[in-house]
């Protein structure tokens, strides 16, 4: 007997033991252990990498002194590929056949590793080639061999993880298009940057030779062709991205937000900043001769070219802007207006500052004369830029006033213009103090205040302005606001025309209004209303009401007389003459 009591005791056990419950999916073991997992395996995929591009290198340097004698070098590639790459097999191994189950597939770690390595892969492989054709063109014989190598590796690790993201049935669920725009994104900045690179060099070249000033040295056109591989590197990145993988097709918020910061605000500063200095460039040679006109032309080159190069992709950003949501477009305007404002604002505090210069010291040096032409520049510039984006001459339309980023817009820029002023009027309270109290004279006061003067002039009058617009849209957003409704139903009893108490009853309450006319007494009745008789009541069917005209106080006495009244139905009786009697009743 006993010995049966402890074989039911054992296969109690096994069965409690067969039926443990599983982690809960919602647990936080399944994401420590993926966090562990997909950090270890991207850990060593990049040793692995590392070490694979050393042994590469070494193979394409092969008889170079620099790579025969670095024997700490070698080991180290040793190390990080026998080592580091089969654990990198295994580990990856294990992760591949557990994404079968879809859970895995939809897990932060899957699609926050695959977008991580991607982003490393494609910026670390492209900037390796690039850079090895860059150097050929050059010239140089040394250096190519190991970034070729490192371009090569980390091609192979880019198509590797490109081929696991888009696989059909173990690609991640969660954030799948995050490569995409990071790709499109890098691809757009490197091209950018080459061909901004080229043309400067390009006009340069041209400038020096039309001022006779050209320099001894490599050939003009190598740099160019440097610059001009990066640019069509970056290109080709950028159009398989974002044509070939539909980049912009996506309408996701990080595409938006990518979009927006530098399809648009990163090329209207390229453009503002170089439309800026060629036009100071312009203004020197008109105006301030001071310097030799080869120093003056120095940065009219790389200015023009960033001014050309980024109003074309701000253009092109611009109009693939318009295709998107109504967040985002007003969101490219924004930033378009804020980069115009600032320039603006910065001009407006140079011009001052340097007036007040030139005014307390009529024989000001040539710098303030070049000062002055810098705001003027940067006011020509951003003062266009954000009057016609902003556009304050056209009153906001009413879905525009109550969206969140113009409010937001609104309280950023005075808030920041309002503490910057805040603090250049201490700074300015500060310098008038010291220059009273100080005995040794060390200029005179409107040269220690003309600089954070000229600050709280710019900073001020965009304070203000933005507060004034602020509180204009405050008050035609309560103006334009329903009213909310604390009468569900009005059931007015009128006698005469009742389409103003309609009208009054409507507006109070935001309720339907039902008219009930009063039936025709006698007219004898009529003349001496007896006040213990009542009158019968009848529902409006086109008949015409009574002959006694309705007062004309009388919408006005019955919107105060329903101001602040709350009820499910309220019966409204007029009359007698401007007699009003409101009676909240309950529901149906």
């Amino acid at each position: 007997m006993a010995a049966q009591d402890l074989h039911e005791q054992d296969g109690e056990a096994m069965t409690a033991a067969r039926t443990v419950p599983a982690p809960a999916a919602g647990s936080a073991q399944p994401a420590v252990r993926r966090l562990i997992v997909y950090t270890l395996l991207f850990a060593l995929v990049v040793v692995t990498a590392i070490g694979l591009s050393g042994l590469l290198g070494r193979v394409l340097g092969a008889g170079t002194v620099l790579v025969a004698g670095d024997v700490a070098g070698l080991a180290r590639s040793l190390a990080f590929t026998l080592i580091g790459g089969p654990m990198a097999a295994v580990l990856w191994w294990f992760v591949w056949r557990r994404l079968d189950d879809a859970v895995e597939r939809s897990s932060a770690g899957w699609g926050l590793y695959l977008t991580g390595m991607y982003a490393v892969s494609l910026i670390t492989s492209a900037t390796g080639l690039l850079s090895a054709l860059a150097a050929l063109i050059g010239g140089e014989r040394l250096g190519w061999q190991l970034a070729l190598s490192n371009g090569l590796v980390w091609a192979g690790v880019l198509a590797w993880h490109r081929w696991m993201w888009h696989h059909p049935r173990k690609s991640p669920s969660l954030i799948p298009d995050v490569p995409t725009v990071v790709g499109a994104v890098f691809g757009l900045i490197i091209g950018v940057g080459g061909t901004v690179t080229a043309l400067a060099n390009l006009l340069d070249t041209a400038i020096q030779g039309f001022t006779a000033s050209a320099s001894i040295g490599n050939p003009w056109w190598r740099f160019v062709l440097q610059s001009l591989a990066w640019g069509a590197g970056g290109a080709a990145i950028w159009w398989w991205h974002w044509i070939h993988d539909g980049g912009r097709r996506l309408k996701t918020d990080f595409a938006d937000v990518a979009l927006v910061v530098v399809g648009i605000l990163g090329t209207v500063l390229l453009t503002v900043g170089g439309s800026g200095t060629a036009l100071l460039v312009l203004l020197r040679l008109a105006f301030d001769r001071t310097d030799p006109v080869s120093e003056i032309l120095e940065p009219l080159g790389a200015a023009i070219a960033a001014g050309a190069v980024g109003s074309l992709v701000w253009a092109y950003h611009r109009i693939v802007s318009t295709g998107r949501s109504e967040t985002t477009r007003q969101s490219a305007k924004l930033v378009t207006s804020g980069v115009g404002l600032v320039a603006a604002a910065s001009g407006i505090g140079i011009v001052v500052n340097s007036v007040l210069s030139i005014a307390a010291t009529p024989l000001a040096g040539d710098g303030i004369r070049t000062l002055l032409l810098g705001g003027i520049s940067a006011l020509a510039v951003g003062g266009p830029l954000w009057w016609l984006t902003w556009k304050p001459w056209v009153p906001p339309e009413p879905t525009e006033l109550g969206r969140r980023g113009r409010r937001v817009y609104l309280i950023a820029v005075f808030g920041l213009s309002a503490v910057v002023a805040v603090i250049t009027l201490l700074v300015i309270g500060y310098r008038v103090f010291e220059f009273l109290l100080d005995d040794v004279s060390g200029g005179s006061l409107v040269d220690r205040i003309r600089a954070p003067l000229g600050l709280l002039v710019a900073t001020g009058l965009a304070a203000g302005y933005h507060f004034a617009v602020w509180r204009h849209d405050r008050s035609l957003t309560a103006a334009a606001a329903p009213r909310k409704r604390t009468v569900r139903k009005v059931i007015l009893v009128a006698s005469g025309d009742p389409e103003p108490l309609v009208r009054a009853a409507a507006e109070v309450t935001g309720a339907s209004v039902v008219v009930w006319r009063k039936a025709e007494a006698r007219k004898a009745e009529a003349r001496t209303p007896d006040a213990g008789t009542s009158e019968a009541l009848t529902p409006d069917a086109g008949t015409s009401g009574a002959a006694e005209a309705t007062p004309g106080d009388l919408p006005e006495r019955l919107a105060q007389a329903l101001e602040g009244v709350a009820a499910d139905r309220v019966l409204v009786v007029t009359g007698p003459g401007s007699r009003i009697e409101v009676i909240p009743l309950g529901s149906d």
